[in-house]
């Protein structure tokens, strides 16, 4: 059970802020915390979860999805775009586009975490 965002304009830094708070939980826990985060990234994020989730349920045949587990939650580097911005005496500094490459797997729950819920 696997979703993937390309090349999202945003640094990979910015990004790993979140991820990292919602890495190892539940997919409620997940949802919970990223509808609450007062980041950009945040939006995103819970697009890509909210697909992983219909992944499971078409791909997978899952039927309780509250029981998913996310296990790898990564962010690498995608694209940068390059790009200048004119400076003194006619020269030119280099301006990095930075991009995420996100990726999103989840797997059922061990037991220890179904018998606490």
């Amino acid at each position: 059970m696997k979703a993937i965002l390309n090349n999202y304009r945003q640094s990979p830094r910015k990004m790993r802020l979140v991820v990292d708070a919602v890495r190892g939980k539940t997919v409620r826990e997940a949802e919970a915390m990223l509808s609450l985060m007062p980041k950009i990234a945040t939006v995103p994020l819970r697009k890509l979860l909210k697909s992983a989730i219909a992944n499971a349920k078409e791909n997978q045949k899952v039927s309780d999805t509250g029981a998913l587990v996310i296990t790898d939650f990564r962010v690498d580097p995608g694209v940068v775009m390059k790009r200048s911005m004119p400076r003194a005496h006619g020269s030119a500094y280099q301006i990095l586009k930075r991009t995420s490459k996100v990726t999103l797997v989840l797997s059922e729950g061990s037991s220890k975490l179904k018998a606490k819920s």
